[in-house]
């Protein structure tokens, strides 16, 4: 699924009951591409500070704690 689609799409379900933003749902799927937080920043025109609230924030909601498991909940939720 590419990043655009999930932007059209809202948020899943999470465990927290909060659904992600969309620019969260677009963290998420670059985290599934294995590039890095400075990748991420530098695509998204933001900081890398900026990416590491949005993945923690995504981390929270979804109730990981580590990529790898972050990335398995969104194949499970049918986002990647």
């Amino acid at each position: 699924m590419s990043t655009l689609e999930l932007v059209r799409q809202p948020g899943p379900a999470t465990p927290a009951g909060e659904p992600l933003t969309r620019r969260e749902l677009v963290v998420l799927g670059n985290l599934s591409e294995n590039v890095t937080l400075e990748e991420i920043a530098s695509k998204l025109f933001v900081t890398r500070n900026t990416v590491k609230s949005q993945v923690r924030s995504v981390y929270r909601k979804i109730g990981v704690s580590t990529r790898a498991e972050a990335v398995a909940w969104a194949e499970s939720a049918g986002l990647r």
